[in-house]
């Protein structure tokens, strides 16, 4: 009969230990050990028996589960999830092995980990600086700041989603949002007309103790709202421990990636992590049904399926595009590697720009890249703002993106054959399909041909090769 795994816990223990401001001679005079069996077992020298583990339990007050964790379960996803990088690829690291590092040295993995991030930021940093012009001023970009930070993570913040997952229980014990609100922090809500908002759609008034809302916002604004404030109320604390690693030029992107971070967390508090992965299995990312399920919109849905990825509860990663007629991009979140422009436009044939032709309606795509990867898209129109007679509105269109290894998981592609997929381009400047007639540009590095002004059915003709 195979027999149990030794559990070595000694950085917890060294924690555990400082928390309670003791000395090693104090905790082994509590436990009734000697002071270096402690040190050993801080060391990892010796492993902690069921018989420690209960007198430390006894003795501390405390609940077994949460000494004993979960036994580095999550340091290893995390790790396992970081060493799949495709730099890593040659190197043999076997899973025991590195679920052997995370347990026994997790000052170590968390080391490697802040590395790694910070090496993503980096690069995300260096394709953003690439493209500027060597004579011209460099002046933070805020939201490439922002960006750039989330993507460095993948957009997954596991910390803000197990903050958003416990105040979740707690609204539900509530009854509601509001009832929460008033009954934690004694604050009404109170919905008010637009003009005596003054622009604000939210606003927290210390005074009269109340969260005062625009009137006008529809039923899954306001639910976000009231989350959103939740989530400044209670996980500030959350959102500066996440922020802490981050590499800021201005203090502009350090605001525009908190207040990412709070519709983070009212998100999750909203679609808390554990539901509405399963959820979204059972609905198989049905986007539409799982926004009705929750009480959310579109939108907002969408953008949660984007976080998805929690260390050994991932589901299928997507990339998240937002975008307005003109082709400006307002959001852009990806944790599917899917390699858009960060700069000039995207390819005029990715049915996101054709969305505002056919409002409100869903359309599918498949999609194929020069280098032969493929991905599948679904795309629709969503509105922000109106509420009234003569309330301006503004219509965008997202798409929801993810590799094609993973489409046959959704809904959309249920009971169809494959259809050839659509040839695009990450942008013009990087696309050598030489036959492309909505080419707005022609490619960088490409010599034009001679009688270029000849051709007609593309408007580009460049030397292949």
């Amino acid at each position: 009969m195979a027999k149990d795994r030794p559990v070595y816990m000694g950085p917890r223990l060294r924690r555990l230990r400082r928390e309670l401001g003791l000395t090693q001679a104090d905790m082994a005079a509590d436990l009734e050990i000697s002071a270096s069996y402690v040190a050993l077992l801080e060391r990892n020298q010796r492993p902690l028996t069921a018989d420690m583990l209960l007198r430390l339990a006894r003795t501390y007050k405390m609940d077994m589960s949460e000494l004993a964790g979960d036994g580095g379960a999550e340091q290893t996803a995390r790790l396992q999830a970081v060493l799949r990088d495709p730099m890593f690829a040659d190197i043999d690291l076997p899973v025991l092995a590195t679920g052997d590092v995370a347990v026994n040295y997790p000052g170590i993995t968390e080391a490697l980990l802040r590395l790694h991030t910070a090496y993503r930021e980096e690069q995300l940093a260096l394709a953003d600086r690439g493209v500027e012009r060597e004579d011209a001023a460099e002046a933070p970009d805020p939201v490439a700041e922002s960006r750039r930070f989330l993507g460095a993570r993948r957009n997954s913040f596991p910390l803000l989603d197990d903050a958003g997952e416990k105040l979740a229980q707690e609204v539900e014990a509530a009854g509601s949002l509001s009832a929460w609100l008033k009954a934690k922090h004694n604050l009404r809500v109170r919905r008010l007309p637009p003009d005596v908002m003054a622009g604000s759609m939210r606003r927290l008034d210390r005074h009269r103790d109340a969260v005062l809302l625009d009137d006008a916002l529809d039923g899954a604004s306001t639910q976000f709202q009231l989350a959103l404030q939740i989530a400044y109320l209670e996980m500030r604390r959350d959102f500066d421990a996440v922020l802490k690693d981050g590499q800021f030029a201005s203090e502009s992107g350090r605001r525009l990636t908190r207040r990412a971070l709070a519709s983070y967390g009212a998100a999750a508090i909203l679609m808390p992590y554990t539901a509405f992965a399963k959820a979204v299995e059972a609905r198989r990312y049905d986007v539409e049904a799982l926004a009705r399920q929750f009480g959310a919109s579109f939108e907002q849905t969408a953008h949660r399926l984007t976080t998805l990825q929690k260390p050994g509860q991932e589901r299928v990663p997507f990339f998240f595009l937002r975008v307005d007629h003109a082709g400006n991009v307002s959001k852009r979140l990806d944790s599917a590697g899917f390699p858009f422009a960060r700069h000039g436009g995207s390819c005029p044939l990715w049915s996101v720009h054709h969305a505002f032709e056919r409002p409100r309606e869903l359309l599918t795509q498949w999609l194929e890249l020069p280098d032969g990867q493929r991905f599948f898209s679904i795309a629709r129109t969503v509105t922000a703002g109106g509420g009234g007679w003569g309330a301006p509105k503004i219509e965008r269109a997202i798409a929801l993106c993810c590799a094609a290894e993973h489409a046959h998981r959704l809904i959309y592609t249920t009971g169809e054959a494959t259809p050839e997929p659509t040839p695009i381009g990450v942008t013009c400047r990087l696309c050598h399909r030489s036959q492309c007639m909505a080419r707005s540009a022609p490619p960088i590095g490409r010599d034009m041909l001679p009688e270029d002004f000849r051709r007609t059915h593309a408007p580009f003709g460049f030397a292949d090769g």
